[in-house]
């Protein structure tokens, strides 16, 4: 929309950097803004969190309500149920996808466009249209609080086999058929070359099966009916009721801590996968 020869023109140059600085500050205070009120509100006293909640910073930091929470609201306790729930949940879907992608496009079955396609019309259906079923299958199964009944239904995740299987496309088939030449079995194909090859796409999986699996909270709740054996996510709510609102905020605060430190640190892997697969959005 603008030249190149208007580029050059200071007054347009410092424009553009302006709309450039006022969009990044834009982008900047949707996305810390919310974790900075957060955590704003979980040093506040609950007095103040009451009489004005909309201040910057409180007059009376307190600290210690997160070791309040901690205590008092069993806190503890419930992520240790969250990381079961998760690392559950991670190693079932890692399976799956790897599995499936490696399936589909490596081995390629005849019928395996037929499965494939039938595997992305899942993706297609509400998870609250399939809920009611999963629920009763998992009632006929006997696994109602169990973590079973929260890791098995994991693994039914189209858009994991859709980043595998795209991701497996674009390794080299010349090197599958070198290594069957040569002797190599199914299985060491999988373990011996793909996996080795595949460590960004592994890795965007497992960011995006822990991040959901985190996050979840209709499941858990509805599979999940002990409370000692439930989730952060659903404990939370719970708790909502009966908690003072700082010693809740500050549990709130502990809760996503995880899962954002975790996406900052590995941020760099999904966007490798992700332009690896080709997938965008």
């Amino acid at each position: 929309m603008i030249s190149a020869v208007e580029r050059r023109r200071p007054a347009v140059r410092a424009a553009l950097r302006s709309i450039h600085w006022l969009t990044l500050a834009l982008l900047v205070a949707i996305g810390v803004g919310p974790l900075y009120m957060m955590v704003k509100g979980a040093l506040s006293p609950a007095s103040d969190l009451i009489a004005d909640p909309l201040t910057l910073w409180p007059a009376d930091p307190r600290p210690e309500n997160f070791a309040t929470a901690w205590d008092d609201l069993s806190i503890g306790h419930y992520l240790l149920n969250t990381l079961q729930v998760v690392g559950g949940s991670w190693a079932v879907q890692l399976v799956v996808a790897v599995t499936a992608g490696f399936s589909l496009s490596v081995l390629r079955p005849w019928f395996g466009r037929y499965v494939y396609g039938a595997i992305l019309a899942t993706m297609f259906v509400p998870y609250t249209v399939s809920m009611v079923s999963l629920f009763l299958t998992v009632i006929d199964v006997g696994l109602v609080d169990s973590y079973w009944s929260i890791w098995l239904p994991a693994g039914a995740n189209a858009f994991n086999v859709l980043l595998a299987k795209r991701f497996f496309d674009a390794l080299p088939s010349e090197l599958f058929a070198a290594a069957r030449i040569d002797g190599a079995t199914t299985w060491q194909l999988l373990t011996r070359i793909v996996l080795p090859m595949s460590r960004p796409i592994v890795a965007v999986i497992s960011l995006l099966a822990v991040m959901h699996s985190w996050k979840d909270f209709i499941w858990p709740l509805v599979a999940i009916t002990d409370p000692d054996k439930q989730p952060i996510s659903v404990a939370l709510a719970n708790l909502a009721e009966q908690a003072p609102q700082d010693e809740l905020i500050a549990a709130m605060a502990m809760a996503i801590a995880p899962p954002v430190l975790v996406f900052l640190v590995f941020q760099k892997y999904i966007v490798a996968g992700l332009g690896f697969t080709g997938v965008k959005g």
